[in-house]
């Protein structure tokens, strides 16, 4: 798999899955989510579509409350090889359609895992950042530790 240039560091859209795969609007792919969310028993806090003006780059968000935990999903439009605002849209759409289907898949593994196991890295802690935004920060340890006993807590289950 190709990769944009080193500053990004994520594949190009073109390489990945879902370019030029459909029709439906980002909006409709976020909607969709957002109903799945709901179904489950969730409460849908924010749907966004954003950009990172430091970095140039677009991205769609959910924030969902299920019961007291919180969690975010973001997902970054990939740059394309070149560049074409033709083909700005269609990586928006393959965004959107990628956290649809996570967000999919997620909630199918929250039947069995509960939802706390299944999200557990866009979990948010106590500094507002999710458990994958500390992946590389050690001092956070004890926020991401002092979430992990609740991960099998039986209420847990929709």
């Amino acid at each position: 798999m190709k990769t944009s240039p080193a500053h990004t560091a994520l594949p190009f859209a073109e390489t990945v899955s879902y370019w030029k795969s459909g029709t439906s609007s980002p909006d409709k792919w976020l909607s969709d989510a957002a109903a799945l969310i709901a179904k489950r028993g969730g409460q849908l806090l924010i749907s966004a579509f954003g950009v990172d003006q430091t970095i140039q780059r677009e991205a769609y968000c959910l924030r969902f409350r299920f019961k007291e935990d919180l969690f975010s999903l973001t997902w970054p439009v990939l740059p394309t090889r070149r560049g074409r605002p033709d083909e700005q849209q269609a990586a928006r759409r393959q965004a959107a359609t990628m956290l649809f289907h996570d967000v999919k898949a997620k909630l199918l593994a929250a039947e069995v895992l509960g939802m706390r196991r299944a999200f557990f890295s866009h979990l948010l802690l106590g500094d507002g950042r999710t458990v994958v935004d500390h992946a590389q920060d050690v001092a956070a340890l004890p926020q991401i530790l002092e979430a992990t006993p609740r991960l099998t807590a039986p209420e847990d289950h929709p």
